[in-house]
Order: structure tokens, then C-alpha cells, then sequence
């Protein structure tokens, strides 16, 4: 559909049939199946819209990518994207909320399921490195990003909500951790983010030039790092 259905408010990709539509009555003792509402369906096609455009983000990081470079590197047009995003802070905004929440909650299965500190420390390094290894790019993303919100405004907000979530699943691994050997951390949450983040950051970089070896480097310095942050 052409963009000049986008201004008349309709959605470019929308089902032909509007949410309104009638249900048709439905066979006695069938039950009529869950309608999707129009937030839902909203929703639905923004998530698929940020899967699709994670992969040119990370690519081309922030300031190389348009609307308009994503759409041609998808399988949505310029007017589909730019209907369900006001620009492109909107839309790079979203795609590394979408995907930083995922992130988060990968280590969840870690905590709850560890039995012992040293199972919790291998779970925890394992995910860590895999992520750095199998989505360096989508890293690349947000620490770029997070270095544009000094300079734009419109991106602070955001990133201050990413920084809070990541922050507190870091707190969530430390004080299990903690739990597990039986004591306490000697730091607080904002402190244990940064130590943390600031290594997995630096591996970010370094990545890029050494491959073969800054995985293992990472596991080793937050491995001798980690016992550090707690006092017995």
C-alpha cells in the first residue's frame, strides 16, 4: 500500500479486515476464538519491525542508519516503518529496548536454577561470553547509542531505562551470588553495574581486533572479579 494511505491513518500492513468487522456466529458449543485488539496488533508489528531492523543498526550503527537505509534492508517499506516510528531515534530507541530486555532476562534461568556459587559463576560467564561472541554487533548498537543520548536528548530517557534494567539484573546475579558462598556484597548496585558492564564494554571493543582471545580474557577478569564483590 502506498504511503498516501499512511497520512489517511490506516495501517500500510494491516489485515484487510478492519478490528471492527463482525464476528460471525459461531457453531453452538464452540467457544469463539481471542480477538487480537488493535494495542496488541500495534505491538505485534513494531516487534517485528525491530527484529527486522536490528541486524542493519548493528551494522551500521547510529549515525550511518536512516529509516529509509532499514526499509531497504528489510522486507518493509520506507512508509510501513516510518508509520509505526516517528523518526529514527524512535525506531533505534525501541530495537535496543526490544533487545536489551531479551538480554536481561537470559540469566534469569541462571539464577533461579544454580545450585552452588561456582555453577551460578559458570552459567553467568557462559551466557556472557556466547552474547559477546553471537551478538557483538547488537552491543556495538547500544553502547553506541548510549554515547549518543550525551549529545541528543530525546535518546536520555531511554537509555537511562536500559541502564536500570541491566543494572538490576547484575544485582540480581551478585546478590545470589552471594547467597550462595553466604555472604554479602561489599559494593552497591550502581557500583557492581559499572565495575561489570565496564569489563563486558571493554571486551565489546576488543572483539573487533582479537577474537580468538578476548572471550577468554573477559571470562577470566570477571571470574577473579566477581569473588571480589563479596564479603564473607
Amino acid at each position: 500500500m502506498s504511503v498516501a494511505s499512511d497520512a489517511a491513518g490506516s495501517d500500510p500492513g494491516s489485515d484487510s479486515a478492519p478490528d471492527s468487522a463482525p464476528d460471525s456466529a459461531p457453531d453452538s458449543g464452540s467457544a469463539r476464538p481471542a480477538r487480537v485488539s488493535g494495542i496488541d496488533k500495534v505491538e505485534r508489528r513494531r516487534v517485528a519491525l525491530a527484529e527486522s531492523a536490528l541486524k542493519t543498526l548493528g551494522e551500521l550503527g547510529y549515525a550511518r542508519t536512516s529509516l529509509r537505509e532499514i526499509a531497504n534492508n528489510s522486507e518493509f517499506t520506507h512508509g510501513v516503518v516510518h508509520y509505526y516510528f516517528r523518526d529514527k531515534i524512535d525506531l533505534i530507541s525501541y530495537c535496543v529496548r526490544h533487545y536489551k530486555t531479551k538480554c536481561a532476562q537470559r540469566y534469569d534461568e541462571v539464577v533461579e536454577t544454580a545450585a552452588s556459587a561456582d555453577e551460578l559463576a559458570v552459567g553467568f560467564l557462559g551466557k556472557m561470553t556466547q552474547t559477546l561472541v553471537e551478538e557483538t554487533p547488537m552491543h556495538r548498537l547500544w553502547y553506541d547509542l548510549r554515547a549518543q543520548s550525551m549529545f541528543e536528548e530525546q535518546l536520555r530517557d531511554d537509555v537511562v531505562a536500559i541502564d536500570q534494567l541491566l543494572e538490576q539484573m547484575i544485582w540480581r546475579i551478585l546478590t545470589r551470588y552471594a547467597d550462595l558462598v553466604g555472604g554479602t556484597p561489599t559494593v552497591d548496585a550502581p557500583t557492581a553495574y559499572a565495575l561489570l558492564d565496564g569489563l563486558f564494554e571493554q571486551a565489546v571493543v576488543g572483539y573487533a581486533a582479537d577474537p580468538d582471545r578476548v572471550p577468554d580474557q573477559l571470562a577470566d577478569r570477571v571470574s577473579r572479579v566477581l569473588p571480589k564483590l563479596i564479603a564473607a
